[in-house]
C-alpha cells in the first residue's frame, strides 16, 4: 500500500466512530488571562480572534501569521479556480478584520517552537519571540507533495493558485493525482476551461478514503461526463515536467501535474513539545483543549483532531471546522459554559454536482443508499451504526421500532435533505431513523426519524 493511502486508511480509523473512552475535560486556567497569542491567520486563527473580542476578552490579543497577505478564504481557490482569480478576503466575507481586532499582527512570520510554562507559553518564530498568558493554536495544513515529486505543482495558498491557474490554458494537458475532494473539484473546473484533463486514483474508486468505494464508485461516470479521463488503481511511480509514469509502464503526458493527495497539519514545529497523532494531529477535548497539555493551550481548525460525544474522534482540515471551531474554544478557553458539539461538515462542487456531507461514518457502519443515482434527480446515502450481533431480531427487520443510530448523511444534487440532515445533528445523541423509511428517495427524511 502506497505511503499516502496507508496514512489516509489509518487516519479514517482514527476518526470514525470510536469505542474509546472519552478524554477527560481540560478545565480553563486557573490564572488570569491578560495576553493571548493566536498562531495562524488562516479562517481558524481568523475566527479565533474574532470570538475573543466577541466573547469580551479585552486583553492584548497577537496574531502571528506565514503569508504576508491578509487572512483569505481557501475553499474558491479550487472550486473557483478561474472565475474568481483574486483571494476572497475573510474580511470582507465574514467581517472579521484582524487589523481592527488584533493589537499586534505578526506577518509573515513563522513559528518555530513553543515553549509551554505553567501559567503561559512562548511562542518563538522568525521575528522574535512572543510571550503571552495562554496560546490557541491554528496553524493549518500543508499539502503533500510525495519524495521525488518535485516536477508537480500543489494546492493549497493563493500563490499556489495564482501559478497554477498563469500555467493552464485552453489545449493543455493536466493530469490530477489523487481524485479527493480537492482532485475532482480541480479538475472539473479545468475541463469547463477546455483544459485536457486526467485523473490519475491509486484506489479503485474516487472518494474512496472519504466516502467508501461503493458510494465512491458511484462518481465515477462524472468524469467521463465532464470530459475527464479517469484512471483508477493507478500507482504513480514517477512524476517529470513532461506527465507521470504508472507502476504498469504507461506514460500519461502533461503540461502539468498536480499532486492533490491529501494535506498533513503543520505542527512539525510542535514535535516533542506536544503529543501528536501519525499524521501530525493534536487530539483536544470538547472545549479544543490540547490532550496532555495545561488548560491555556487550544487548538483549533486543521490541526486539531475533536472528541464529539456523538462522533467520537472527528479530524480536522475542512472548512466548517475551523469556521465553528474556534467560537467553542474560545468560550471554554475563557471559562464560559458548556461546549457545543458542532456535526462535522463537509461541501463540494465537483464535475456538476453538490455533495453535502453531515455527521462522521464508523469503519464498521452499514451503508444505505436512498433513491436511485441512476434517476438523474438527485440521491443520498446514509451511514448507521451496525446492529448488535445478539440481537437477531433488529438485524432482521431493519432497525426495530427503535430503528438505528445514523451516523452520517450525504446527500447529492438534494438540497431538501441538506436542511433535514442538519437538523438531524443538532440534539446530544445521534439521531435514531427507519433505515427502510429513509431508503425511499420520494419521502422526506423526517418521515424516518424514531418519534
Amino acid at each position: 500500500m502506497p505511503d499516502d493511502l496507508r496514512l489516509a486508511t489509518e487516519v479514517r480509523a482514527l476518526t470514525g466512530t470510536s469505542t474509546v473512552a472519552a478524554p477527560a475535560p481540560i478545565p480553563p486556567p486557573a490564572h488570569p488571562l491578560r495576553s493571548v497569542v493566536v498562531v495562524g491567520a488562516g479562517l481558524a486563527g481568523t475566527q479565533t480572534v474574532a470570538a475573543l473580542r466577541a466573547q469580551g476578552f479585552d486583553g492584548r490579543v497577537t496574531l502571528v501569521g506565514r503569508e504576508a497577505l491578509d487572512p483569505y478564504d481557501r475553499p474558491p481557490l479550487s472550486k473557483h479556480l478561474f472565475d474568481h482569480p483574486e483571494p476572497t478576503w475573510l474580511a470582507d466575507e465574514l467581517g472579521a478584520d484582524v487589523h481592527a481586532l488584533a493589537d499586534d499582527v505578526l506577518r509573515p512570520v513563522t513559528a518555530q517552537r513553543l515553549t509551554v510554562e505553567a501559567a503561559g507559553a512562548v511562542v518563538a518564530t522568525s521575528s522574535g519571540e512572543v510571550r503571552a498568558d495562554a496560546v490557541v493554536l491554528a496553524t493549518g495544513s500543508h499539502a503533500v507533495r510525495p519524495a521525488g515529486w518535485g516536477a508537480a505543482v500543489t494546492l493549497h495558498t493563493a500563490d499556489d493558485a495564482a501559478r497554477l491557474r498563469d500555467r493552464l490554458r485552453r489545449g493543455r494537458r493536466l493530469v490530477v493525482v489523487g481524485a479527493g475532494w480537492i482532485g475532482a473539484e480541480v479538475a472539473g473546473v479545468a475541463a469547463a476551461e477546455g483544459v485536457h484533463v486526467t485523473v490519475v486514483e491509486a484506489a479503485t474508486t474516487p472518494l474512496g478514503v472519504a466516502l467508501g468505494a461503493r458510494v465512491g464508485d458511484l462518481t465515477t461516470g462524472w468524469y467521463a461526463a465532464a470530459g475527464v479521463e479517469l484512471v483508477t488503481g493507478g500507482q504513480v511511480v514517477a512524476v517529470a515536467q513532461d506527465g507521470v509514469r504508472l507502476a504498469d509502464g504507461r506514460h500519461l503526458a502533461a503540461d502539468v501535474v498536480l499532486a492533490a493527495v491529501g494535506a498533513r497539519p503543520e505542527t512539525a514545529w510542535l514535535d516533542g513539545v506536544l503529543p501528536r497523532d501519525p499524521d501530525g494531529s493534536l487530539r483536544v477535548d470538547t472545549g479544543h483543549g490540547v490532550v496532555g497539555a495545561p488548560g491555556h493551550l487550544r487548538a483549533v481548525g486543521d490541526i486539531a483532531r475533536r472528541w464529539s460525544p456523538r462522533h467520537g474522534w472527528v479530524g480536522g482540515g475542512h472548512w466548517d471546522g475551523a469556521l465553528r471551531g474556534p467560537a467553542v474554544a474560545v468560550t471554554a478557553l475563557l471559562g464560559g459554559g458548556p461546549p457545543a458539539d458542532p456535526a462535522p461538515y463537509v461541501f463540494s462542487t465537483q464535475l456538476g454536482h453538490d455533495l453535502t456531507l453531515y455527521g462522521q461514518a464508523g469503519a464498521g457502519d452499514e451503508l444505505v443508499l436512498r433513491g436511485d443515482p441512476d434517476a438523474g434527480d438527485g440521491w443520498g446515502a446514509l451511514w448507521f451504526s451496525a446492529p448488535d450481533p445478539g440481537d437477531a431480531a433488529v438485524a432482521a427487520s431493519g432497525g426495530g421500532a427503535d430503528g438505528r443510530a445514523l451516523t452520517a448523511v450525504l446527500a447529492v444534487d438534494r438540497p431538501r435533505d441538506v436542511a433535514a440532515a442538519r437538523r438531524l445533528f443538532t440534539g446530544p445523541h445521534l439521531p435514531r431513523l427507519h433505515p427502510e423509511v429513509a431508503a425511499d428517495g420520494a419521502r422526506s427524511l423526517r418521515d424516518a426519524v424514531v418519534a
